[in-house]
């Protein structure tokens, strides 16, 4: 609405921007530390191979923390100028945190599957976008009415949606939980692997 001060755009782009920046933060984890046979160095100290995973993903997610706190200037400059809707702003954040770890914990599983940074990052970037996709209504149209409803589900975009509308709702962060543990462990089976070979 023209003279409402809104964040919906900005909330709107995030996840095409994430679609690309976090896979290029996330493509060197794994992939720079296996060019450089630094793997074996690291996994051979006294730490846990899930303590590496958890924490190259935790260094990472809180870079891009603080990425996104950048853009905080926004909101502000927004009640500043009028009265925007705080619910909508606190979703939109959320949501954001929420798609920021699952593209995260995908694009570090991609990374554990190579050693060129440039494959780990098209790999991140083609899942991410598949993932989020499924999930939109220009996608479902064409889907058979039976899989609608799972791919509504299995789709990033239609829980971020959800709780950009200022809609918390708890089948959304299991989800979003769930995806991030789901690539964490798969993360963890590849480095594993090391040792059946």
């Amino acid at each position: 609405m023209v003279g409402q001060s809104s964040m919906r755009g900005y909330f709107d782009l995030l996840p095409w921007i994430f679609l690309f920046l976090i896979p290029a933060v996330s493509m060197r984890l794994w992939a720079e530390e296996k060019k450089l046979g630094t793997d074996e160095i690291l996994l051979t100290w006294p730490v846990k191979d899930w303590e590496v995973v958890v924490g190259k993903f935790l260094a990472s997610f809180i870079f891009l923390l603080i990425t996104l706190a950048g853009s905080l200037i926004i909101p502000v400059i927004l009640f500043i100028l009028g009265t925007p809707d705080l619910g909508v702003i606190i979703g939109g954040y959320l949501g954001a945190i929420f798609m920021m770890a699952a593209y995260l914990a995908i694009g570090l599983y991609a990374s554990s599957l190579t050693n060129n940074q440039i494959v780990a990052f098209i790999a991140a970037v083609a899942v991410s976008f598949v993932l989020y996709i499924i999930g939109r209504e220009f996608v479902l149209i064409f889907a058979p009415s039976f899989l609608t409803g799972l791919l509504r589900y299995a789709g990033l975009s239609s829980h971020f949606d959800s709780i950009v509308r200022g809609v918390i709702d708890s089948r959304d962060i299991v989800y979003y939980l769930s995806v991030v543990a789901v690539f964490l462990l798969l993360n963890l089976r590849s480095i594993q692997s090391r040792y059946w070979k």
